[in-house]
């Protein structure tokens, strides 16, 4: 099945080869060019939605948004998710740490955890640790290295991953073609004794083009036993033979070791969010992202490209991790600390992927096809559960041999894709395309309560998705755009390791599914931009844990599929810009979502029975989130203004909303309101300053009860900081 189906995608794309031949000499040949970017006064900090193509990718019809940083007015050395997306409606931003280890998001009320419903990309490379068994993105590039960010919603999946998010895909600065040496330095200085510094070197030797950088922080956190000490590093060096041809080699590294203050309830927050009930609890991922990127111009129409990576490193964890009402303290009997519980994870998840986009006449009309192949071989190997020392410094030691659990998590999967964009008319344009995953995931190891013939085997990965999009545009500055596409999220690690003896896996569970639905219109008019837009999302054969008992009458907790949801909201964007004088220039923006997210059939365990919730909110799904900005804009100042709120959510299915007393991990979130401001003088075009306050009016707020990383609980959001930044270009 699978040689007729590459057989097939071939044939397609010999046959469309021919068809070009007869057709070549009606459009100009199409070169890889360097892109030129020229930023006019009035036309700074635009969010952009991507071109019909581009490389080998298709992204007519749908939902898409490109964020240039350099001229986002955020403080990027804390990486604060509400400040980079401001003008994304419906990001939803979870702060899991104040550090600005990661960045955390999620829309249209998917899960926020380390972005892992999206595929993560750096310059088309996944770094989604293991898009099978632990989707995360540990990878955590210093976002002074990116120099824009592409997201494309759930719509546009088929051609890159199946996942119900979509792509967010970071493009990293490149080498000034124009020099052969440049060199980049952006230093940071603010509140908690933060410090940090980027330095990045580049330019082009005849055929070659090189682009390196370093990067380091130090800070402290909001928090008491929080501190942060990161670095980052990646070397990419491009050979272009000709100019058909482009083939780059890269290396980069992200490392952090996270001190983890430990989480809150309800009355220690209250009483004073900045407490720890943590000091010796450290979170240290450390990735290595390999990658090879071929691009080939074949012909005048047809652009070939190959990409094989890697995603190769561990997440260590050494944590006391009891709940937020349990003391960490001295043991009397041994006047020694507890020992704590080490966990380490290694990531060994390796990517092939070939793509070809072809363009075709369909009469005066110029098409384009993109297809490929995707190969997937991952093993995430997993030790948890073992006994660490009793001391209080990051320590990965066991003062016993052995782990609680053992696990090899191998996934082998091939996905054969391809999508059609059909130009019918001058202005019409209709997207059909289709994706195969086929794939076996296999455990196997040990967990020392659990018998092993009780754990899942084998797990297959079979899945024919299909997706149809539409762009008409009536006029030069109007759009209308809109598709569907399904989408599945397949079974994680976690939902299939039992936490207990008391527990048990469902032998039939199954891969979610669901798919993505979207209607939008977007333009511009004047000093008017625009993009509004309505969506629907079905997620079905959602994950979670019912209540059952076995023959003895004995109660044990089931993990299976508890049931479907479905969201249904409006993302709405609009943004003003004015010139109020000669060199004085003012913009405003709104990018606001509604999020109606509930379920629509599902069960959950409480207590000793099963709850039906069906109507309930899902959770961490706001019902609104909106951000509304003012700039201005005079010579060579600005003045930002951003103002981010977030309606309340629940943190679980039941929709509880008075917390238990203890641990704080279930109740209502409640809403908030950030302000933020940011400026910027640029006193040559080699030197700039920055400056950011954010959280001006020192807001007490918390995005998120987590069930379980860092530890279930309320982890507290940074109050207000501030950030002071100095570039030098040369």
């Amino acid at each position: 099945m699978k040689q007729f189906a590459i057989i097939a995608l071939l044939l397609v794309t010999l046959r469309l080869s021919a068809q070009e031949k007869t057709a070549a000499d009606t459009l100009p040949a199409s070169r890889m060019l360097d892109s030129i970017t020229i930023t006019a006064f009035m036309k700074q900090g635009l969010v952009l939605h991507l071109p019909d193509t581009k490389g080998t990718y298709i992204f007519s019809g749908k939902k898409s948004e490109s964020i240039n940083l350099s001229q986002t007015p955020a403080d990027l050395a804390d990486k604060i998710g509400r400040q980079v997306f401001a003008k994304v409606p419906g990001i939803f931003v979870y702060d899991m740490d104040g550090s600005g280890n990661q960045i955390n998001i999620a829309t249209r009320g998917l899960d926020p955890h380390r972005g892992w419903e999206f595929n993560i990309r750096k310059d088309g490379i996944i770094t989604n640790s293991d898009m099978y068994g632990y989707p995360a993105s540990h990878f955590s590039m210093p976002l002074e290295s990116i120099d824009h960010i592409e997201l494309v919603r759930g719509t546009g999946s088929l051609q890159y991953g199946a996942q119900f998010g979509g792509m967010l895909n970071y493009i990293t600065k490149q080498a000034d073609t124009a020099k052969p040496f440049s060199f980049e330095s952006i230093n940071n200085a603010g509140s908690y004794q933060l410090l940090s510094t980027y330095n990045a070197i580049g330019g082009t030797i005849g055929k070659f083009r090189y682009y390196a950088y370093m990067s380091k922080k130090s800070r402290n956190g909001y928090r008491d036993n929080e501190h942060t000490e990161s670095q980052a590093q990646s070397i990419a060096l491009t050979y272009n033979p000709n100019q058909d041809l482009s083939i780059m080699v890269e290396w980069s590294r992200s490392a952090y070791t996270y001190q983890i203050p430990g989480q809150l309830n309800d009355s220690m927050f209250k009483q004073d969010p900045t407490q720890s009930t943590r000091s010796r609890n450290y979170f240290n991922p450390d990735i290595h992202i390999p990658s090879v990127n071929l691009n080939w111009q074949l012909a005048p129409h047809t652009k070939f490209q190959i990409i094989s990576s890697a995603v190769l490193g561990k997440r260590n964890s050494v944590l006391y991790d009891k709940p937020a009402n349990v003391k960490d303290s001295i043991n009397p009997l041994t006047f020694q600390y507890n020992n704590r519980q080490v966990d380490i994870d290694q990531f060994n998840s390796y990517t092939a992927e070939l793509r070809i986009l072809q363009e075709y006449l369909i009469g005066k009309q110029w098409s384009a096809i993109s297809t490929g192949i995707q190969y997937m071989n991952n093993d995430l190997h997993r030790t948890q559960m073992g006994k660490g020392t009793t001391g209080t410094d990051f320590d990965l030691s066991l003062v016993e041999p052995g782990w609680g659990r053992d696990v090899h998590f191998k996934t082998k999967n091939i996905a054969l894709f391809a999508e059609n964009r059909f130009k019918l008319l001058k202005n019409l344009s209709f997207n059909a395309g289709g994706r195969i995953e086929i794939g076996r995931t296999d455990m196997s190891g040990k967990i020392n309560y659990y018998p092993d013939n009780e754990l899942p085997v084998s797990i297959r990965h079979q899945f024919p998705l299909f997706g149809v999009n539409f762009s008409y545009t009536p006029g030069p500055h109007v759009e209308f755009y809109g598709g569907a596409s399904q989408a599945y999220r397949p079974m994680l690690f976690k939902d299939l390791i039992p936490a207990s003896l008391y527990e048990k896996v469902d032998p039939n569970i199954r891969d979610s599914k669901g798919y993505n639905a979207e209607l939008g219109i977007r333009g511009n008019w004047k000093f008017l931009r625009w993009d509004i837009n309505a969506y629907l999302l079905e997620y079905k054969y959602r994950f979670g844990t019912l209540l059952q008992t076995d023959d003895s009458g004995e109660f044990y907790t089931y993990r299976t599929n508890i049931g479907n949801s479905r969201t249904i909201g409006a993302e709405v964007f609009i943004q003003a810009d004015w010139m109020l004088g000669g060199r004085i220039g003012a913009s405003v923006f709104t990018s606001t979502a509604f999020c109606h997210a509930r379920y629509t059939s599902a069960m959950v365990k409480s207590g000793n029975s099963n709850i039906n919730v069906k109507g309930n909110k899902v959770e961490s799904a706001p019902d609104m989130i909106s951000r509304n900005g003012l700039t201005l804009r005079y010579s060579k100042i600005s003045l930002s203004a951003l103002y981010s709120y977030t309606s309340e959510t629940f943190a679980d299915a039941l929709n509880t909303v008075t917390p238990p007393a203890g641990t704080g991990a279930v109740g209502l979130v409640p809403s908030y309101g950030i302000i933020d401001l940011n400026a910027g003088y640029r006193f040559t075009k080699n030197l700039e300053a920055r400056a950011s306050v954010s959280n001006v009016a020192d807001k007490e707020y918390f995005t998120k009860r987590p069930a379980f990383y860092p530890g279930p609980g309320i982890w507290p959001s940074d109050g207000r900081n501030f950030c002071f930044t100095i570039m030098i270009r040369i």
